[in-house]
């Protein structure tokens, strides 16, 4: 494995504390730091800023000691685009999920797993993709 990317879902769990998946995230997190590289990229960073004012605390909260930043890919801007179009003809009504299916293909592209609790949506969209999810 090539280092693990984590999806923003676990990290706002852990930042905002929620009672559903708090305890699923946060262990699920501690356990893959201890044997593997984390990582995010701009979008996955772009989403849990939302819960920051300010650039350094969101610095803060994931530095790059912990988390290796990653750039996009553009191979997963293509896959991307064709499991957004997968999903769209399985009648997904969302109209804008190809963020979700742009992390999905980052970790394909790159032969990262992906640490996600939105499992369901990565195994019919990126079957081959390595998840670490329940």
């Amino acid at each position: 494995m090539a280092g693990v990317l984590v999806d923003s879902n676990v990290l706002l769990d852990v930042l905002t504390e929620d009672p559903l998946w708090l305890e699923w995230s946060s262990s699920a997190l501690a356990r893959t730091a201890e044997t593997e590289v984390l990582i995010i990229n701009p979008l996955i960073y772009a989403e849990v800023s939302v819960r920051f004012e300010r650039i350094e605390e969101l610095d803060a909260a994931f530095p790059v000691s912990l988390f290796r930043r990653d750039g996009l890919p553009w191979e997963a801007g293509f896959l991307a685009e064709k499991c957004f179009r997968a999903y769209r003809r399985r009648g997904g009504t969302r109209r804008s999920p190809l963020p979700d299916f742009y992390v999905g293909a980052h970790a394909a592209i790159r032969g990262h797993a992906l640490l996600t609790r939105d499992g369901a949506r990565y195994r019919t969209y990126s079957p081959a993709l390595e998840l670490i999810a329940p």
